[in-house]
């Protein structure tokens, strides 16, 4: 029998083989993990189907395998299959024919010489680029009249810094920020910017190996700079009354809809009715054109128990009520700590939050989380001698103060719209709801 990698979320495509937790040769029950897959920033794990025997695996760890792949070959121990001894004669049958395929896949995916002299090669101007290129990737870059220095310059995920499908889809996805990519010429530029090569100490001590989820936020977030010329515009909000309303209601709130009520859910509740006064902010850029969400989906900045941040999203917040809020936010922190998001508890956002303030920041510059083109800083809230006019006459008062910073995408977001949204943000935080619980 045939195991398959199974959908695991919507617009998932494909997914990066973590581990085997049955070898082959072992012996497995209906519903037992076989094989952990990561997707994104989620690792799934894979349950068997039936009861059986491993046989062969297919894939290795850091495989990377698209949806409704064969990723072993196994026999039922119910006697649905017709015998271990036919299963493993057809997959050795299968192995040789794979290794028959080796040369030609490996002269294929070969790095390649590029020259400007080979009328067959993509569109190309430039000379002595070492590249990995696939059939089906050379195949895409032909259909959508890429060169290879723009291909040279997609960050790629796959093993060995090769080119994955995914990445060029992702790439064309985003609007191809390296389309127009100048060519590498044999002369030097005397006004190109070089990387100076620089002799760094960096010093000695111990080594420690990013793991897979700390390189794939380290690629988004360079990305993330080099594609969005980002702003940082801040505002003060005094959030008295919002702490004096949560403090009366928490305990209420939470016998009445069995739901812890944090300042998290009222975050994202200012700021859903914010982008609704503010659409434009909740966007993204492709290509030449901005494209307007439909949907209001507020993402949240949330931590790992590995110390990796992750972003669940509160789908259509601006459709929901406070409670309905509060219980998506306090479900997907509930999974986040336990390792246990799903891809689609991390899908559409549209609009990102990071509470800094949660490790005693007071203020923060956030990096945008792409496709988007903004997000919010939350700082600590704090209490504060203030200076209070009532009635035209300033008294000095205690009042509850909070930084809030906004980062945005200057390309399609300009100063006048990211600082109204800013402010509408904290208006909507300095009054308190208009009603108990």
């Amino acid at each position: 029998m045939d195991f398959i990698l199974p959908k695991m979320g919507e617009s998932i495509t494909e997914g990066t083989i973590l581990n085997w937790l049955v070898q082959e040769g072992e012996s497995f029950e209906e519903g037992d993990i076989l094989v952990e897959v990561g997707t994104d920033k989620v690792d799934n794990e894979v349950p068997a189907p039936a009861a059986g025997i491993m046989l062969k695996h297919l894939c290795a760890a850091n495989d990377a395998v698209e949806i409704g792949s064969v990723l072993a070959h196994y026999e039922e121990t119910d006697g649905a299959s017709s015998g271990a001894s036919s299963s493993i004669t057809e997959d050795s049958n299968t192995s040789s024919e794979k290794k028959e395929e080796i040369p030609h896949q490996v002269q294929n995916d070969k790095k390649l010489k590029v020259s400007s002299s080979n009328s067959s090669s993509i569109s190309s101007s430039y000379v002595n680029q070492d590249l990995f290129v696939s059939p089906l990737i050379d195949a895409i870059a032909r259909k959508n009249h890429m060169s290879y220095e723009e291909l040279a310059r997609i960050p790629a995920t796959g093993n060995e810094g090769r080119l994955r499908k995914s990445d060029v889809v992702n790439y064309l996805n985003e609007g191809r920020p390296f389309q127009f990519a100048q060519a590498v010429s044999n002369e030097p530029d005397p006004t190109a910017y070089r990387i100076p090569q620089l002799k760094f100490d960096k010093g000695t001590g111990k080594i420690v190996e990013m793991d897979r989820m700390r390189r794939m936020i380290a690629d988004r977030m360079v990305y993330s700079k080099h594609t969005s010329p980002h702003v940082t515009a801040y505002v003060e909000a005094d959030l008295t009354d919002l702490v004096h309303w949560r403090n009366k209601n928490k305990a209420p709130f939470q016998e009445k809809h069995g739901e812890r009520l944090t300042f998290t859910p009222l975050f994202v509740d200012a700021v859903a009715r914010a982008i609704k006064e503010y659409p434009n902010i909740n966007a993204s850029v492709d290509g030449n054109n901005i494209i307007i969400k439909e949907n209001i989906n507020v993402g949240m900045a949330t931590a790992l128990p590995s110390g990796n941040l992750i972003v669940p999203v509160v789908k259509n917040a601006d459709q929901k009520s406070l409670p309905e809020i509060a219980a998506d936010v306090n479900r997907m922190a509930h999974l986040a700590r336990e390792n246990k998001l799903g891809g689609d508890d991390i899908k559409g956002g549209t609009f990102t939050i990071s509470n800094v303030g949660t490790f005693g920041s007071l203020m923060g510059t956030p990096i945008i989380n792409q496709p988007e083109v903004a997000i919010l800083a939350t700082g600590i809230i704090k209490k504060r001698a203030e200076v209070m006019t009532r009635d035209g006459v300033d008294a000095i008062e205690i009042r509850s103060m909070m930084m809030l910073s906004l980062s945005f995408d200057h390309r399609v977001v300009d100063g006048f719209l990211g600082g109204s949204f800013l402010r509408q943000v904290a208006d909507n935080l300095e009054v308190a709801p208009d009603k108990d619980f």
